[in-house]
């Protein structure tokens, strides 16, 4: 790939490290995109993605890949799922990209959340509300699933390294 900026880290699945990643990722695009607003969006559509990665990850290996190619800013993370969270979370973003209006749609998963016994079942519904990102999938043999979160930004938006 020809990314303007990117970078790309796998690690074994744990939840500690979702902050310090997201912390890496606000300070390293903070760097190279002078909008603030769109680095804490990212910032905040990485650590959802993240979190939902390692907690479901039924193997030793989560990734994240986060890369800006002007003008579309994409977040990616992958990981090993079992049949049951696979089919969980194909079904919720399915349900999220039905949804017509983002911030209804969230606001309909905060109070699904009130009766949720495992989980807030809201990070996606933020990444598409509050990063304002659109949300997709790719499964890849069977049990491997890529969750990408993505934008585009305005040219005023952009800039280049620091």
């Amino acid at each position: 790939m020809s990314a303007a900026a990117y970078f790309h880290l796998s690690f074994a699945p744990n939840i500690k490290l979702v902050s310090t990643v997201r912390r890496f990722t606000g300070e390293f695009y903070r760097r190279i995109i002078p909008d603030e607003d769109v680095a804490a969006r990212l910032a905040l559509a990485t650590h959802e993605l993240l979190e939902n990665a390692v907690a479901y990850a039924a193997d030793g290996d989560t990734g994240v890949r986060i890369e800006l190619d002007a003008p579309n800013l994409t977040v990616r993370t992958w990981n090993r799922v079992k049949s049951p969270q696979l089919h969980d979370l194909t079904t919720a973003i399915d349900e999220l990209n039905k949804a017509p209006d983002a911030d209804a749609y969230y606001q309909q998963m905060l109070m699904r959340a009130t009766t949720r016994t495992e989980g807030s079942g809201l990070g996606l519904a933020r990444i598409r509300a509050e990063a304002d990102m659109a949300v997709s999938y790719q499964i890849e043999g069977g049990d491997r699933v890529c969750v990408i979160a993505q934008t585009r930004i305005a040219p005023e938006a952009r800039g280049g390294a620091a």
